[in-house]
């Protein structure tokens, strides 16, 4: 499901989001790049620009909202499983 809006987002939902990196000076087109994780919230950074947060694996990913191009919800992560012996 894509997701429209943050606001309405509840904490906790499992989400992936496509955002807009930084141009670098070389660069020719848009880099982009992902974050799968838990949304944790939003918040305003000192300009006032809205800021969302991801918990990932590697740690919190804090994306502009105005950098991301796509979002939606999705499912828990599978069950590990068990090696075998």
């Amino acid at each position: 499901m894509t997701i429209r809006s943050f606001d309405d987002l509840p904490e906790g939902e499992r989400i992936v989001v496509r955002y807009r990196l930084p141009a670098s000076g070389s660069d020719s087109g848009p880099k982009l790049s992902d974050a799968l994780g838990t949304f944790t919230g939003l918040h305003q950074d000192g300009d006032g620009a809205g800021i969302a947060t991801i918990e990932t694996r590697s740690g919190p990913v804090q994306v502009p909202l105005a950098d991301i191009t796509h979002a939606k919800r999705v499912p828990p992560p599978p069950a590990r499983r068990r090696p075998r012996p």
